[in-house]
């Protein structure tokens, strides 16, 4: 027996039996009632970018890209990079699951000819208590501080 084999039957056109509404089975109907959902804003507020085939997670971060290439192009800095992945804590087995190793992926790492080392940037609008921990892991781990713009 099929799920609807017990469905009734009313005349095309009928939105109405007693006090009950009928459902409209009609498929345009029911493939309207399962479009896509709008894409919702994001938790805090930042609008994804794209700009010449790079994507960027705010504008925020766009705009500090194309002021650290204008500073590679003057010989200000060196070596930019983005996106870059730091493994603060190796994976382990917690109760018998595996957990992934924690990871910082900063947004963009560079030199400075007269500093020693890497200067580390994150594009921040808010500090949360996850980023918090992870800063505090890099200063520990890597012996790194981050510069958030």
């Amino acid at each position: 027996m099929s799920k609807g084999a017990n469905a009734l039957r009313y005349p095309e056109g009928t939105t109405k039996v007693g006090t009950a509404n009928v459902r409209d089975s009609r498929p345009q109907r029911v493939a309207a009632m399962k479009a896509p959902a709008s894409p919702r804003a994001a938790k805090y507020g930042n609008v994804k970018v794209e700009h010449d085939g790079i994507k960027f997670d705010s504008k925020r971060e766009l705009k500090r890209y194309h002021e650290l290439v204008a500073m590679q192009a003057r010989g200000e800095i060196a070596e930019l990079e983005r996106q870059v992945v730091f493994v603060l804590a190796c994976p382990v087995v917690i109760a018998g699951r595996k957990r992934p190793a924690l990871r910082y992926v900063a947004d963009f790492v560079y030199e400075r000819p007269c500093a020693e080392g890497q200067i580390v940037e994150d594009a921040k609008g808010r500090i949360t208590e996850g980023y918090r921990i992870k800063r505090h892991l890099m200063k520990a781990v890597h012996g790194l501080d981050i510069v958030e713009v």
